[in-house]
């Protein structure tokens, strides 16, 4: 019996890593896609989910729902927090896909550094990871490194030059830490320019849809 996976986005940048993802991992899960790029810009503009996000994103959980899912999957961290309370509103999982990342990061070590490029991510991850440590009982001291301008070149379609200043922000960080979190998805990209790293670099998408598997795995037929 073929499992299905809809999935809720904020912009199109991750969609194509992400079916990818879930082609190799289970390639017989099928996946759908809901795509609002307006929430992302409301979330910045007024530095955090707005009542209309949120109103917008238990609609499309619902949604979801209805389409045939049976696993949710939440793309963007900005709009994690409304997932939260979306999860309240539907029968099946609500994956987020930065959830295993932050259990990965507090189990590696108390001193964890966050590297975002949008500040509507930068917030939510903080949190998450801060209510990860605290579930698990670990400590959990955090180091905040923001790229506006990274973002902004990413907007204007100049990857080259998001992907020199991330880089060169990570690896200023690996030495005053013990992890490093990737907020952002879209940083996967940045991964085979990597190379060894004297601490672990966590991406979240390879973990999201891990988790989102592992989720669906377990579902009694």
């Amino acid at each position: 019996m073929s499992r299905t996976v809809v999935i809720i986005h904020t912009n199109r940048l991750a969609g194509e890593d992400l079916m990818n993802l879930f082609a190799d991992i289970a390639p017989d899960v099928t996946v759908r896609n809901i795509i609002d790029d307006s929430m992302q810009p409301e979330v910045l503009a007024n530095g955090g989910v707005t009542p209309g996000v949120l109103r917008r994103y238990c609609n499309y959980a619902v949604q979801a729902e209805m389409l045939g899912a049976d696993l949710i999957f939440n793309q963007c961290s900005s709009v994690g927090e409304a997932a939260d309370i979306a999860r309240g509103m539907v029968n099946v999982p609500l994956v987020k896909i930065d959830e295993r990342m932050a259990e990965v990061a507090c189990r590696t070590g108390s001193r964890i550094g966050v590297v975002a490029t949008a500040s509507s991510t930068m917030g939510p991850t903080v949190r998450l990871i801060q209510r990860t440590a605290e579930r698990l009982g670990t400590e959990a001291v955090i180091t905040e490194v923001l790229c506006a301008e990274a973002f902004e070149r990413i907007i204007a379609g100049d990857r080259k030059g998001h992907n020199e200043i991330v880089l060169a922000s990570i690896h200023k960080l690996m030495n005053e830490v013990d992890v490093v979190v990737c907020a952002q998805g879209s940083m996967l990209a940045l991964q085979p320019e990597l190379g060894e790293t004297p601490v672990p670099v966590l991406m979240s998408p390879p973990l999201g849809v891990q988790h989102a598997v592992d989720v669906l795995t377990a579902l009694q037929y």
